[in-house]
């Protein structure tokens, strides 16, 4: 025989159902219960700081690509070019930490600018183990057009100037961290 069935949510979200006759008991999360619960839960993936990292990177870059295209440059291959800008000649191992990207990474990128006419690459006179990249005159010329790149990008991303130093300042623990953190 069935008894009269009672229910209630309790404090917690959580609701819980008796039948009058004892036989039935039960608790079940209420469907607001269920929709809070992923934000407790640590492998959720709204909660992980790389998947936040991860796709603001890649969206970010995304909006480099119009800016870059008339330059003939890529995302990497703009950063190179911002290194040597900044620094002038520098050795491939340099330029690597500079970066933070290995070799196999970054002889392809230096490859396809000294091919573009952008770079070049020649042994180090004090150093013959040494590989030293540095800027063409057609490599320094294209500095002047890439001054609007970084406008362009700040404009179409929508913060201001003052949200994306905030953003800068606060990566740069996380990244000095990284760099002391274990494999």
């Amino acid at each position: 025989m069935n008894g009269a069935r009672f229910s209630c949510v309790q404090p917690n979200g959580t609701r819980l159902s008796r039948t009058l006759s004892g036989v039935t008991i039960e608790a079940r999360p209420t469907p607001a219960a269920q929709e809070a619960a992923p934000s407790e839960d640590p492998l959720a993936l709204d909660r992980q700081v790389c998947f936040a990292l991860a796709v603001a990177s890649r969206n970010v870059i995304g909006l480099y690509r119009p800016a870059l295209e008339p330059l003939g440059l890529t995302h990497p291959q703009y950063l190179v070019m911002l290194a040597l800008w900044q620094h002038g000649g520098l050795s491939v191992k340099e330029l690597g930490r500079l970066l933070q990207l290995d070799s196999g990474t970054l002889s392809p990128l230096v490859k396809r600018l000294t091919i573009s006419g952008l770079v070049t690459k020649e042994r180090s006179q004090d150093d013959e183990r040494s590989v030293v990249v540095s800027l063409t005159p057609a490599g320094r010329a294209l500095r002047q057009r890439a001054e609007a790149v970084p406008h362009e990008v700040v404009a179409r991303l929508g913060l201001s100037q003052d949200q994306l130093i905030t953003l800068h300042q606060a990566l740069l623990p996380v990244l000095r961290a990284v760099e002391h953190a274990t494999p």
